[in-house]
């Protein structure tokens, strides 16, 4: 049996931890600063954000979207900027959660294992919300900050799934995890492979495009956990019983 110090959970972020995206405050709150220019959100962010509010649209599209406008916006921006930005997102929302993850992240920390966030938020809010929840680690979306501490516009994703694989291949080799042991708490398909490499993987509110990749997966459907939050209810799911409408 493995030790606890050769167990983790790894966490997704938004909308597995958070009820609503850290990235969605963060570009409102940059367009109330009026560093993102609001035609920018009324032309380009906001058709793609109702369609996803009336469940016609795809999430990954309204992100995709935002990273985009968020991309181009911080080029050449002061990073310290930014980082108070986040900074005050994160105070102001980072209690807004799930009850279910935020018990099970007191359950891993009383355990003694390893807590980490692999999101693909910015690493700048990522950050902020690993010291809130006193994780141990975390790996996230990097806009990387030139040597004047500006923004460049080169950007290293984590909301894919290979690069999540390669996040938790990279924190196993680095606490020395024992991977059929940890833990694994996603919520869309971008944390599918995280899910997959552990022993113990929890499908928080999941996307019909996660569910159709565990389906899919007979070994990971045999271990899956599936967990719908709504209300004040939490319920857990047999995945074999789930009838996608």
């Amino acid at each position: 049996m493995a030790s606890k110090t050769k167990c983790a959970a790894f966490f997704d972020v938004d909308g597995t931890i958070t009820r609503e995206g850290l990235i969605s405050e963060l570009f409102r709150k940059m367009v109330r600063y009026e560093l993102i220019d609001e035609t920018k959100w009324q032309f380009e962010v906001k058709p793609a954000f109702t369609r996803w509010n009336r469940r016609v649209g795809e999430y990954d599209h309204y992100l995709q979207k935002m990273v985009d406008v968020y991309l181009d916006t911080v080029k050449n921006i002061d990073s310290k900027l930014i980082n108070h930005i986040a900074r005050k997102v994160v105070e102001q929302n980072y209690e807004r959660v799930y009850t279910y993850t935020r018990d099970k992240l007191r359950w891993h920390h009383k355990q003694g294992h390893k807590v980490i966030a692999i999101s693909g938020s910015p690493v700048e809010l990522v950050r902020e919300m690993a010291e809130r929840y006193d994780m141990d680690d975390y790996k996230a979306t990097v806009y990387e900050v030139g040597e004047d501490g500006y923004y460049s516009g080169h950007i290293i994703p984590m909301w894919d799934s290979r690069s999540k694989r390669a996040a938790v291949l990279e924190m196993a080799d680095k606490y020395d995890l024992d991977l059929d042991a940890c833990f694994a708490y996603g919520d869309t398909a971008g944390d599918y492979t995280m899910l997959d490499m552990v022993g113990n993987p929890f499908a928080i509110n999941p996307t019909r495009e996660l569910l159709s990749k565990i389906n899919e997966n007979g070994e990971l459907r045999s271990r899956v956990t599936i967990i719908v939050e709504r209300k004040d209810a939490t319920y857990e799911l047999d995945v074999n019983c789930i009838n996608l409408i």
